[in-house]
């Protein structure tokens, strides 16, 4: 009888364990998106960027953790077409921008998570660009496969510095805002 119950107990604690342990899943990085907005003073543009690989952990239902990858060299601009698009995508592949001949791709791991209900999640993680890595944080919707999550990044705290008019003056109508705007959808 004693032989049971250590059986039967073994057995609780086994698949309990199992159930609580973490998933990780990977993302569909062809189903899934970045897409990108930067402003300057005379309007802005937009784009998008592929992810390489990516994958999030849960245990059981909640998220807690992600590490993904992007190809830098996939960066593309959405709003403009011809030479004016190749032009623009040139130059934000060169050195003045992303430098991707040197830095092929960006990482973003999460570090701490908070669940707020609801399915949303207050992420950390660390943003690495341009071998540099910053801390950045944004709130986190899981839904059935899918995961979405929008926020602002700070280019001159990665070396980006072109046109910035926290570094250069009298730049007038050239500047270009250190902040652009992140997009991303996650299938998984």
């Amino acid at each position: 009888m004693k032989n049971l119950k250590t059986i039967a107990l073994t057995l609780v604690v086994v698949f309990g364990t199992m159930t609580l342990s973490a998933q990780n899943k990977k993302i569909k990085a062809e189903n899934s998106s970045i897409t990108w907005v930067g402003k300057k003073i005379t309007g802005q543009h937009n784009g998008k960027i592929n992810f390489t690989e990516g994958t999030l952990a849960f245990t059981g239902t909640k998220l807690k953790g992600g590490a993904f990858t992007v190809d830098m060299n996939s960066i593309i601009v959405s709003d403009l077409e011809g030479k004016s698009k190749n032009n623009l995508e040139g130059h934000l592949k060169s050195d003045d921008f992303f430098g991707v001949a040197n830095h092929s791709t960006a990482t973003l791991v999460f570090k701490t998570i908070a669940d707020k209900g609801s399915d949303v999640y207050n992420v950390t993680a660390d943003l690495t660009i341009k071998q540099i890595t910053q801390s950045v944080n944004f709130d986190m919707s899981i839904g059935d496969g899918t995961a979405r999550a929008a926020f602002k990044i700070d280019r001159t705290k990665f070396d980006i510095k072109y046109n910035s008019g926290s570094f250069f003056d009298s730049l007038g109508d050239k500047a270009i805002y250190n902040d652009f705007d992140l997009t991303v959808s996650l299938v998984f």
